[in-house]
């Protein structure tokens, strides 16, 4: 039997158990799914025990993502997103054979869930909400489909920042949101707004109109304000349990080198979240 799992700290209401067994057994494959949650100040030692103990692979949240850069070989878009939420215990393909391979599925996730809803990305208009972890890979993400990415975020340092680390990419504050949300095909919310107060929401319903497509990062619940005054404006929507699904179907096919099966682990999913 192969075991996977994730550190984290929390991780007791983590969602990936039921997402990544549902794979394992719509697939027949003998492997079960554990969580672990070490010291915060413990990342590399989580990783060296995983790899003692035969771990084949490892998801990775906060407050570990960046910590375990220095205790992975890790790949070069995770190293241009400066975090590592996947890790490889596997044969080695390339790069550094006394090390595990860190990857970043994060990024996928964000282009998998638009390519899902058939949002083409590439040559489009692209407006990022929050440049903290999720704004960095929806960032890259959107940038490396071909987009012309905006970060704002309400400190603008933040968004500059990190703006100057993706190609193309510009930022600044949120005082122009509007204009900014009214010239771009693609909005992504990547603040947690929305997901504690519901009857919040980053993008007035003003701004939205029916030629966008919007992602929002929050998953609980599913249907957020954003989405809903986006819908009711005729954009497209994707929930956040899309990029939630697709970063672990990343995962899953980097640890097993099978195509996961993506209907078996989105309903598993979704049961969860009702």
């Amino acid at each position: 039997m192969d075991v996977y799992g994730l550190i984290g700290n929390p991780v007791e209401h983590s969602l990936s158990p039921p997402l990544h067994e549902a794979g394992y057994e719509a697939l027949g494959i003998d492997a079960r799914y554990v969580t672990f949650e070490p010291d915060a100040d413990a990342a590399a030692a989580a990783v060296a025990g995983a790899a003692d103990l035969g771990v084949a692979g490892l998801n990775v949240t906060v407050p570990f993502k960046r910590d375990i850069l220095d205790a992975v070989d890790a790949a070069p878009l995770a190293e241009r997103i400066g975090a590592v939420n996947t890790v490889d215990f596997g044969p080695v393909r390339d790069g550094d054979a006394d090390r595990p391979r860190g990857h970043n599925t994060d990024a996928a996730g964000v282009q998998r869930a638009f390519a899902r809803h058939d949002v083409e990305l590439d040559g489009r208009e692209a407006l990022v909400v929050g440049a903290g972890g999720a704004g960095r890979a929806a960032a890259f993400a959107l940038a490396d489909a071909g987009a012309s990415v905006r970060v704002a975020n309400r400190t603008a340092e933040r968004a500059v920042s990190l703006a100057e680390a993706v190609p193309g990419a510009t930022g600044g504050g949120l005082g122009d949101l509007g204009e900014r949300v009214a010239g771009a095909d693609v909005l992504v919310n990547a603040t947690s707004v929305g997901m504690e107060a519901p009857g919040e929401t980053p993008v007035p319903a003003e701004h939205l109109h029916g030629d966008l497509a919007v992602l929002d990062a929050v998953y609980a619940p599913i249907e957020t304000r954003l989405l809903r005054e986006a819908a009711e404006a005729g954009a497209t929507t994707v929930d956040g349990a899309w990029m939630l699904l697709f970063q672990g179907v990343e995962a899953f096919e980097i640890w097993t080198g099978r195509e996961a099966p993506v209907d078996a682990m989105n309903a598993a999913l979704r049961a969860e979240l009702e």
